[in-house]
């Protein structure tokens, strides 16, 4: 059994969420974390945690609507941030991909969020994109801890991330063709790091060009497995016992 702890199911994607979510359980998957970006997502999470057994949650402003939220979609996250199967504070960080221009704003509502998780001690699911630097400088000055969603980084900077008190999130880039991410795997710990999709993006090898769902999980963490000399049963106690710990679940 695995948990997917970054995914993205939802209806904007999806046509029938009940047929989707019946082929992730039934492909071994057995909880998923739904990450919120925006206000209609955060929404949209809330109503999936309380309708669907396998559904987990996670409430965050994505720094992609840093000119869009305001401040009643905070006052949202910290009034729903301790209801039932809301794991983390998530999705939220950086990405200066596009534009550096906003950046102070971006970092200004990362910290806040970074805020009412150490407020109600909850875990983050941090969005790292050619920021690097920044973020470790900010994380280091907050007490944090949580996940790095979609790691892709060096050996170094992997273990910045988890000195600092995070686990790594693994998705399927890790089968991509020059992706070197297996064999920085094969130098860390196994119990650093979580499995996640990112649905409905970053479909693994051999799917590449169809739609990403939860199910796929199982298709990374056999790439992992054969290439990195662990046998799927232990890479899903290890996995399981990581996310339960970090997500209190």
């Amino acid at each position: 059994m695995f948990t997917d702890t970054h995914t993205h199911i939802f209806k904007q994607y999806f046509d029938n969420l009940p047929d989707i979510l019946k082929k992730i359980e039934d492909s071994g998957v057995h909880r998923i974390i739904n990450n919120g970006c925006n206000r209609n997502e955060n929404e949209e999470v809330m109503e999936m945690v309380n309708t669907y057994d396998i559904v987990y949650g996670a409430l965050g402003i994505h720094p992609e609507s840093v000119e869009e939220y305001t401040e009643e979609d905070i006052k949202y996250i910290e009034e729903r941030i301790n209801s039932d199967k809301i794991v983390a504070v998530g999705e939220i960080g950086l990405d200066y991909h596009y534009t550096k221009e906003n950046k102070d704003k971006q970092i200004e509502l990362f910290e806040r969020q970074l805020d009412i998780a150490e407020k109600y001690n909850k875990p983050v699911i941090i969005h790292s994109r050619e920021c690097t630097d920044d973020m470790i400088n900010i994380l280091k000055r907050h007490h944090n801890y949580g996940t790095i969603h979609a790691f892709s980084g060096s050996y170094e900077t992997a273990m910045i991330y988890i000195k600092l008190g995070y686990k790594l999130g693994i998705n399927g880039v890790v089968t991509f063709k020059n992706a070197k991410l297996i064999d920085t795997l094969k130098r860390l710990p196994l119990d650093s790091i979580v499995l996640e999709t990112d649905s409905p993006y970053l479909t693994p090898v051999p799917f590449r060009g169809e739609k990403n769902d939860s199910s796929h999980i199982i298709d990374i963490a056999k790439y992992i497995s054969d290439n990195n000399g662990v046998s799927m049963e232990e890479l899903s106690k290890v996995t399981e016992d990581t996310v339960n710990k970090v997500y209190k679940m």
